[in-house]
């Protein structure tokens, strides 16, 4: 099967996953995607493959013959999709593009604008897969699973290609944090590995922000607002003066490269109880502990104002930079370079403005960059991919494991 047609298949399945659920996964929908890439697996000829039941799936490539002592190289991509736009009834379709705007469905007018998303200058020529306009594609993974699955199924059917043992693992529950919660190390059995799970064509990464979660929970006194003078505690207006107290200009829309920030994610609130959840990042460690302990406090600000007990604030670390890591074996990172050169790709060392399965799996022990899928505009209904850069990281994930 083609990447193609393999990615036609795999975004027929709705696999968001759920930040609010207490399951692993934490949708069945995950599963049966799961169990139809592992009899995939086992259809093309791949070994030891094996769904646990948090819905990991893994499978192994055997090294070829008298490559045995080869480094053992694995491959990692997530099958679940972002829960922020709904990934149900998802209509893909090609385009052959030839510049400016794309009308991706004419009965409700949405259009894709060249001039919001100037990157698609880039792939005049190309063939775009995109979306009707209601849904996200779910090319961020499953272009990257596709991808892995293709180029083994490559190796597979030529042998007389020489590699070491590779073995893969597709997980779920990336998009909400939970990727390698329940990531087999031991059996996974590399050496290093890589993500594929990046942007465009070319990007390889391995630096990422340190990540850490916060949610904080204000009680306020509800009074009648007839009768609220020197009473009422209004909840909610707490939260927005708190809201007001960090950094303004620390926001994803005012920050680039390795700029950290606040973002207010989720908000609620009434006279008597208001929320506010926020994800916090920085690149470096010193800035990274200096938001946390600004959003501490700004906590004991208010609370010190209002009273004890106003603002409770529950903060939570997520994941680290891999940098650290990562730099002691460099030589992993010069190989998925080589590959990509080697397979016509110009490699675009960029740092990762989110998080990686590869990060947490870096500090368990396996370290493990990440490598681009080809795909944009990720987590949206704008998300596209051009079919020429799925065909090329195949032929790059072909090249890096070759020996």
């Amino acid at each position: 099967m083609n990447v193609t047609d393999r990615f036609l298949k795999y975004v027929s399945f709705d696999t968001r996953s759920d930040p609010e659920s207490t399951t692993n996964p934490t949708t069945e929908n995950q599963l049966v995607l799961g169990r139809y890439i592992a009899e995939e697996m086992k259809a093309m000829g791949m070994s030891d493959v094996f769904m646990c039941p948090r819905g990991y799936v893994y499978g192994v490539l055997p090294a070829s013959e008298g490559a045995e002592d080869a480094d053992v190289i694995g491959l990692v991509a997530h099958m679940d999709t972002s829960p922020d736009v709904t990934g149900e009834n998802v209509k893909p379709s090609i385009v052959e593009y030839s510049g400016g705007d794309i009308v991706l469905n004419e009965e409700k007018g949405i259009v894709m604008r060249a001039a919001e998303f100037s990157h698609m200058s880039d792939y005049i020529g190309k063939h775009l897969i995109v979306t009707d306009g209601t849904t996200l594609l779910g090319a961020d993974d499953k272009a990257g699973v596709s991808e892995i699955l293709t180029a083994i199924e490559y190796l597979i059917a030529h042998p007389e290609i020489k590699h070491g043992r590779i073995p893969v693992c597709i997980t779920p529950d990336e998009e909400v944090g939970q990727g390698t919660d329940f990531f087999d190390v031991d059996r996974f059995a590399a050496d290093y590995a890589y993500t594929v799970d990046g942007g465009a064509l070319g990007e390889l990464e391995y630096e990422n922000f340190n990540a850490a979660s916060a949610k904080i929970t204000f009680t306020g006194i509800n009074i009648h607002p007839g009768d609220a003078k020197n009473k009422m505690k209004n909840a909610a207006l707490i939260a927005v003066e708190f809201a007001s107290l960090l950094p303004a200009a620390q926001i994803p829309a005012c920050t680039e490269g390795y700029e950290g920030f606040f973002h207010l994610c989720d908000m609620s609130g009434s006279e008597e109880s208001a929320s506010l959840s926020y994800i916090i990042r920085d690149h470096d460690m010193e800035k990274y502990l200096q938001k946390k302990a600004l959003m501490e406090s700004v906590t004991a600000f208010i609370n010190a104002k209002y009273g004890e007990g106003t603002a409770v604030l529950e903060m939570n670390d997520s994941y680290y930079n891999m940098r650290e890591k990562i730099e002691p074996v460099m030589h992993i990172v010069d190989r998925a370079a080589a590959a990509m050169k080697q397979c016509g790709v110009e490699p675009v060392t960029v740092p990762i403005r989110g998080g990686t399965d590869g990060a947490r799996l870096s500090y368990m022990g396996l370290p493990c960059p990440n490598l681009s899928t080809g795909g944009h505009n990720f987590h949206g209904r704008f998300e596209y991919i051009p079919v020429e850069s799925m065909e090329a990281m195949v032929r790059v994930l072909t090249a890096l494991v070759t020996i």
